[in-house]
């Protein structure tokens, strides 16, 4: 069942859970994630960013998560995770996703407002829900550059004030926070300050916060994310590693016993301990024992 961002994120709320966004970067990761839904009853949002655009091109891949959506048997939103530019933004909204990211993080503060209020402004046309961030984790989704946990000078936590007149200014339905995570794989466990996400909370009157750099994070540390007000958390790079080491160990196997490499047994392999990792994510943000 497809819906909004902002209906799903009501779900989150209503159930004090945050739901889980994963990336869908091929059809492999696609099916995971939606087939871990199912499994477990709950809903989910998939999602693409503009970074994944060279592993395939949103215009094949878009419809596609559309559809799966539409057939699901639980609530699902097809997002945009992280849209530089307001034309990539349309080109998702005219596929039909029902919830946008604009990431202006990196900007300074007017554009990224500006930017801002002009993805709120194109949404409206479609019925679709935007999320924005303010405060910056400092590298990009792909996880390119320092080694997540590493000190990184351009990281900029989310300051609760201005996030308070950032969410007035724009209207969006939910603000992606900085508050100590990072994309990629941590190389040390990273210090979360979770005053943050509970300050902008009280300073929005309760906008749903999104966290991003997800993968690598403590069942604990995800359990006091949530209880601070958490409704969304992005994942991508553990699923992505889990798929990673299946098909390495299927291929492992075919090699030592000199059977005929194919790629379809990879694919399958992949595509099978992807939905397992995500199963256990989903159940931690959920907080199922």
């Amino acid at each position: 069942m497809l819906i909004t961002l902002k209906e799903i994120l009501s779900i989150a709320e209503e159930r004090k859970i945050a739901v889980g966004a994963f990336n869908a970067a091929n059809m492999e990761s696609l099916e995971a994630n939606v087939h871990a839904a199912e499994a477990l009853k709950l809903p989910v949002i998939i999602q693409f960013a503009q970074c994944h655009e060279p592993w395939i091109a949103l215009d094949l891949i878009g419809p596609v998560m559309i559809r799966m959506a539409e057939k699901a048997s639980v609530p699902v939103c097809v997002h945009l995770d992280h849209g530089e530019t307001l034309e990539y933004l349309k080109q998702a909204l005219d596929i039909g996703f029902t919830g946008i990211m604009y990431d202006g993080s990196t900007l300074p503060y007017e554009e990224n407002l500006a930017n801002t209020k002009k993805a709120v402004e194109l949404a409206k046309q479609y019925g679709a829900s935007v999320e924005a961030e303010l405060g910056s984790m400092g590298r990009r989704e792909s996880g390119e550059g320092v080694g997540s946990g590493e000190e990184d000078e351009t990281k900029i936590y989310t300051d609760p004030i201005l996030a308070k007149e950032f969410v007035k200014d724009t209207g969006i339905d939910a603000l992606a926070c900085s508050f100590g995570t990072t994309h990629g794989i941590y190389l040390k466990a990273p210090r979360l300050d979770f005053n943050v996400v509970t300050n902008v909370r009280a300073e929005t009157n309760g906008i749903p916060v999104v966290m991003h750099g997800g993968s690598g994070v403590s069942k604990e540390d995800f359990h006091k994310a949530v209880e601070a007000g958490v409704r969304k958390i992005n994942y991508f790079t553990y699923m992505d590693k889990a798929g990673g080491a299946a098909a390495q160990e299927a291929l492992r196997k075919m090699i030592s016993d000199g059977s005929p490499v194919f790629f379809s047994t990879l694919s399958m392999a992949a595509r099978a301990e992807m939905q397992k990792n995500v199963e256990e994510a989903m159940k931690t943000f959920a907080r199922i024992d």
